[in-house]
Order: C-alpha cells, then sequence, then structure tokens
C-alpha cells in the first residue's frame, strides 16, 4: 500500500470507530462461527483486523485464548473495555500488517481475518503478511480468512489505486482473484473456499480456509 492511501485509511477508520462505535453490533459475524469450528478446542487464536472485537470476544466466550490485533486504537480500546466488562481474556495489540507480527514462531493454533486481507494491502505486502502467519502458526495449524472478490458489485467503481484496489466511500477494498487466492495458498494444504454473501448491497464474499501442513 502507499503511504499516502495507508495513512488515509488509517484516519479513515479511527473516524468511523469513533463515531460509531459498535457499528458491526454485539453477534459475531457468520465466518467467526464457522471459524470456531474448525479451530483446534480452547486453542490459541489471533485475530488480525479484529476491530470493535465482536468476534475476538466470541471466540473468546468459546474457550479459545485469543490475541486482537487492529491497526486502529480506538477499536482496540472499544474491544478491551468489552473484554474487561464481561470478565474475559482477550489481549489487544496495535499493529499495522505490512510489518512483522509481534509473536513467536509457532505460537498460535489459529489465525483469523474477516475482510483484513482485502484492505488495501498489495499483493506483495499480503504475500508477506501470509508468510507472517504461517510463521506464528503452529503445524497443522489453521488460518480462516475473508475477502470480497471481483464478483462483487463495487468491483472496478469507484476510485482506482492499481492492483485490483478500488475505493468505494472512503473505503478502500483489494479485490480478490481466484488467481490471487490460488498464489495465497502455495505451499499450504489445499484451501477450502467457500462464496456467501454479507451486508445490503450484499457484498460478495470468499471465505477461505487453508492449514499449514509442514
Amino acid at each position: 500500500m502507499n503511504e499516502p492511501l495507508a495513512r488515509a485509511q488509517r484516519e479513515h477508520w479511527e473516524r468511523t470507530y469513533a463515531n460509531h462505535p459498535g457499528m458491526y453490533g454485539e453477534r459475531p459475524s457468520e465466518s467467526a462461527e464457522h471459524a470456531a469450528a474448525v479451530f483446534p478446542p480452547g486453542g490459541a487464536v489471533l485475530e488480525l483486523g479484529a476491530g470493535h472485537g465482536r468476534d475476538a470476544l466470541y471466540f473468546a466466550r468459546q474457550g479459545f485464548t485469543v490475541t486482537a490485533a487492529d491497526f486502529s486504537p480506538v477499536g482496540l480500546e472499544q474491544l478491551a473495555a468489552r473484554a474487561a466488562a464481561e470478565g474475559l481474556a482477550v489481549s489487544t495489540v496495535a499493529q499495522d500488517v505490512r510489518e512483522p507480527l509481534p509473536l513467536p514462531d509457532g505460537s498460535v493454533d489459529a489465525v483469523y481475518a474477516h475482510m483484513l486481507f482485502c484492505m488495501a494491502l498489495s499483493t506483495a505486502e499480503l504475500e508477506a503478511l501470509v508468510r507472517e502467519v504461517r510463521r506464528v502458526l503452529r503445524p497443522g495449524g489453521v488460518l480462516v480468512y475473508t475477502v470480497r472478490h471481483t464478483g462483487d458489485a463495487h468491483y472496478g467503481t469507484g476510485t482506482g489505486h492499481g492492483d485490483d484496489i478500488w475505493e468505494h466511500g472512503g473505503f478502500a477494498v483489494h479485490f480478490f482473484s481466484r488467481e490471487l487466492v490460488d498464489r495465497l495458498a502455495e505451499g499450504w494444504g489445499p484451501a477450502e473456499i467457500e462464496a456467501f454473501e454479507e451486508g445490503d448491497l450484499p457484498r460478495r464474499l470468499w471465505r477461505v480456509t487453508q492449514r499449514r501442513v509442514d
């Protein structure tokens, strides 16, 4: 991601979370419910792009040990307050996913990212991020991520930033092709890809599940 776009997106999300606390509601996403069913029971989960925490809190309620990462301090403050109110042990970390993840090698059982991969990250940045995810996962660990894809109604509309990144309504999205999914799955077990829809447009997404096999 180019620096001006990265800075603008960070500021946009900070304003969004500040002006609309709990904007995604209290209920976990459908994808979090799916992920909880395939993650090792009671394992350590890293959520990337946790936002204000509806899915991270759900994982904690299901008995997982949760580390929630996001580049928005405002979102993380909302998450931490809700976790404290419920007595849930969720640790938070402010993290730009373009930087190395602040976790040791092989330290988590699962990584979850709901629409984080389709933020305004370049293909090269996504490849580096997936390498980091692989590094922090234990052998046999599971990655579940969701992305908007090139069949979405917003693909090709708004302001184009190259690399299939399109900005619409202030939100920049990297729309995934099947080729990109396959590229990010190289060196992993076979990727399981499920199509689903979410929101009012509706947004068209893929849910991708893949395992570290070595």
